[in-house]
């Protein structure tokens, strides 16, 4: 009778109890029962309706069988759950996914590495299934924080640890493929999900020893993956941030910094360089504009973190914009310089504090922090200058100007770097990487005109004053002027100050001179003279100095020079070798052989580029001359380590000097216009020249004009005869004062008949601005405001202070006192 009960009972159950049952073997050893296997699918595709119920049921049992550690009986209930799900596509799959992701998180929550990997696995299989139609309710939330915690398993058994490891990873991209493509579904992109995935990934891609795998993606083989945790996350990582939109870019690369920072990866910072080397190259184009944002952004939070840190951030951002650069980077390019900037004034505020606090005690921690404030400067300088090399040329033209503007130089406009609480030592050392900077984006700038190449609001400031008061200022400023000047790569054959046998054998490349270029030197020519005149009367001039200057003179020659221009500078050139012979600014020595040397060779080199013959045997005479008699006028022997410098230069012969009388009669005779040639060059002066505080040349340029009236060098030589008797009597003598009345006057039309109109503009403004100062300085002294016992205002370091007066102690004129 117990028997018949049985079998009734067994009858009553329900179908597909009775066909899940029948699968599972009484040995789980055996595996699944494929015969009933097969009856079980057929009935659930016959009656899609029962799918749900069937779930369920299987459900129950791998609940049970877990609990009971039978997991014999969970692999044969996961493949049968398996084998389902890839047969069924119907509408009613939906309920019997929501019973499989329960049985796989049931998986993923026991502690059996086996039964996480089993779970891991057949989610992936779920995951590359497409289905129909999405599924607005379904979440993951459990499945990414149970596989993001798989990634970061420590178990002892270094094998069991890796292959959970990987099962995590594989999880979370099998997460990412379910959930990426569709926006409507639950988004994958929300912080709290990125928060968990990405940093997961990225512990996991520490481990890679090959970092030339940050390129473009390889192709490595299958096992290959599923054997290396690091390349399995690295690829997963790839795909997530290529599936990434303009949307959800954002999330994706900001857990990156956390990571980072929290690591404390940015110092060494060859693992962060990897990384954004990684998105850069997974991410779309036109995206890429947003991850330098947030390296802008990481930045500027960073600013009081340690320099090395900043400078590892710094890197970072020229590995980024190393790759962005050719491509679309949107509106942020003057961001990126802003930026940069503003970090290089604050990164030498730093230094200066620095040194500042430690004044009087040079500890090695401090000097420790000077050079790591060094290396955010380099840092910054190389990314700056790297940026904007890379950069199209009509963008480099206005990344030029930016920076230009952000020199600080007298008269600067507002946009300019604010350095005023840093000093002298603090703005030239802006000065210095500013230029820097620039020299690095001018390089390889080849502009049309040269008018493209040094606008006027360029070339100005980069030629102030303000920029020549320390030799590697001026070294700078001369190399950036090479750059843009240069558009035919001759400086590399002009290298070093030298007497060239024969410039044809250098091979130098020129065009005919475009009409935009005799404008130029028209409006700008008389500010390049002007420079290099000024920049060879410093006194901290060393060889490189001169070098540039004669390079300056050659590229100037080579590149902008016609008739006009040439006879221009012979008389710059002749004025620069009276500056050495007459030393009105007490010049060292060295600095008059090396003028003289510079002289020499430029005359050498431009008597030969004109090709007049009766020229260039002349300055070949005076050289040749120099060579036996004063070696230390040429640049071969005054710019060697040691020399014997002459005690004076008033003794020496007029052979020794080039003389332009022999140089208007060898052009003259080829067709030159050499009238002016008998005009001496005199500066140009600025309005700056007035408010800087280096030494002002309207004393020198008055000086000039009127003791030298013909500047010529023959005539100065002849006037150094002895004070006799005779000689005095003519000074005393009317006639004698008469007749050089007359001469005077004779030059005077003649200039003003021959000479340049910018030259006689420029010396008609030196004596206003002189009468002007001189008139400013005599009403300031005489005119002043009567005391008043409301006080008087007085303005010291830009504030204002009122002091009063008492009414007893004014002193009234006495009509006013009865």
């Amino acid at each position: 009778m117990p028997a018949r009960v049985c079998c009734c009972c067994a009858a009553l159950r329900p179908r597909y109890k009775r066909l899940v049952d029948n699968i599972f073997p009484e040995d789980p050893k055996d595996g699944l029962v494929k015969a009933d296997m097969e009856k079980l699918t057929f009935y659930a595709v016959s009656a899609p309706e029962k799918l749900d119920r069937i779930g369920a049921y299987l459900a129950e049992r791998l609940s049970r069988d877990v609990v009971r550690h039978r997991y014999g009986y969970v692999l044969i209930a996961m493949e049968a759950l398996d084998q389902l799900l890839m047969a069924c596509h119907s509408q009613s799959i939906k309920p019997f996914v929501e019973s499989f992701l329960h049985m796989v998180a049931k998986l993923l929550e026991s502690g059996e590495p086996k039964l996480q990997v089993l779970g891991t696995n057949s989610f992936v299989k779920f995951a590359n299934i497409e289905e129909d139609t999405p599924s607005y309710h379904r979440r993951y939330d459990f499945f990414v924080s149970r596989f993001s915690a798989m990634c970061h398993s420590c178990d002892h058994d270094p094998e069991t640890q890796t292959e959970i490891r990987i099962a995590g990873i594989r999880g979370i991209q099998g997460v990412v493929r379910k959930t990426v493509n569709d926006e409507l579904r639950a988004t994958i992109w929300e912080p709290q999900h990125m928060d968990k995935i990405v940093p997961s990934l990225l512990f996991n891609m520490q481990k890679i020893e090959d970092v030339d795998r940050t390129g473009p993606p390889s192709s490595p083989t299958g096992g290959e993956k599923e054997e290396n945790p690091a390349l399995l996350a690295e690829n997963c990582f790839r795909e997530l941030l290529g599936r990434a939109t303009y949307g959800n870019m954002n999330n994706a690369v900001r857990p990156v910094f956390a990571h980072l920072d929290h690591h404390k990866l940015w110092d060494p910072n060859e693992f962060a360089v990897s990384c954004f080397k990684i998105i850069m190259y997974s991410i779309q184009a036109q995206y890429s504009h947003h991850v330098i944002q947030e390296i802008l952004g990481h930045l500027d939070a960073c600013k009081k973190d340690p320099p090395r840190v900043r400078a590892g951030i710094i890197q970072v951002l020229l590995e980024a914009v190393a790759i962005a650069a050719k491509g679309s980077i949107g509106p942020t390019v003057l961001e990126v310089f802003n930026t940069l900037l503003k970090h290089l004034r604050i990164s030498v505020d730093f230094e200066l504090g620095d040194r500042r606090s430690s004044a009087g005690s040079a500890t090695f921690s401090t000097s420790s922090k000077e050079n790591d404030e060094r290396i955010v400067q380099n840092a910054i300088i190389q990314t700056i200058g790297f940026f904007g090399s890379n950069l199209p040329d009509y963008q480099r033209s206005e990344i030029m100007m930016f920076i230009m503007g952000k020199v600080p130089v007298l008269g600067a406009t507002s946009q300019s770097l604010d350095t005023s609480h840093l000093g002298d030592l603090g703005t030239r050392r802006i000065q210095i990487m500013l230029l820097r900077s620039l020299l690095m984006v001018t390089s390889g700038y080849k502009a049309m005109t040269i008018t493209n190449a040094l606008p006027a609001p360029f070339l100005d400031p980069l030629l102030s004053p303000s920029l020549m008061e320390d030799s590697e200022l001026r070294q700078l400023v001369l190399e950036i002027l090479h750059n843009l000047i240069d558009r035919h790569d001759n400086r590399a054959k002009l290298r070093g100050i030298r007497i060239i046998p024969d410039v044809s054998d250098l091979k130098i490349k020129r065009d005919k001179i475009s009409r935009q270029d005799v404008s130029f030197m028209k409006k700008h020519g008389q500010q390049l003279y002007r420079h290099i005149y000024l920049g060879c009367k410093e006194e901290d001039n060393v060889q490189k100095n001169f070098e540039l200057l004669y390079t300056s003179l050659a590229l100037i020659t080579i590149e902008l020079a016609n008739e006009e221009v040439v006879i221009d500078l012979i008389r710059l050139a002749i004025a620069l070798q009276d500056v050495a012979i007459i030393n009105e600014d007490n010049l060292p020595m060295f600095n008059r052989c090396g003028i003289m040397a510079l002289v020499a060779a430029y005359l050498n080199f431009l008597s030969q580029m004109i090709a007049v013959p009766s020229f260039c045997q002349h300055v070949s005479k005076v050289i040749e001359t120099r060579s036996l008699e004063a070696s230390y006028f040429l640049p071969e022997t005054i710019f060697k380590d040691k020399c014997n410098l002459p005690k004076s230069l008033e003794k020496h012969e007029k052979n020794l000097f080039f003389l332009t009388n022999k140089i208007a009669e060898s052009l003259g005779g080829s067709g030159y216009s050499v009238e002016r040639l008998s005009v001496p060059y005199v500066p140009q002066v600025t309005d700056e020249d007035r408010l800087s505080r280096r030494k002002s040349i309207v004393d020198t340029v008055s000086i000039q004009v009127d003791i030298l009236p013909g500047n010529n060098t023959e005539d100065k030589i002849d006037n150094t005869e002895e004070i006799t008797f005779e000689a005095l009597k003519k000074a005393i003598d009317n006639n004698g004062l008469e007749e050089q009345e007359k001469e005077k006057r004779r030059l005077v039309i003649e200039k003003f008949q021959k000479a340049p109109f910018e030259e006689i503009a420029a010396q008609c403004e030196t004596k206003a601005n002189l009468l002007h100062d001189r008139l400013a300085q005599i009403l300031e002294l005489t005119i002043r405001p009567p005391p008043s016992p409301s006080g008087t205002m007085t303005i010291t370091a830009g504030h204002a202070h009122y002091q009063s007066v008492p009414v007893y102690e004014m002193k009234f004129p006495d009509l006013c006192v009865y």
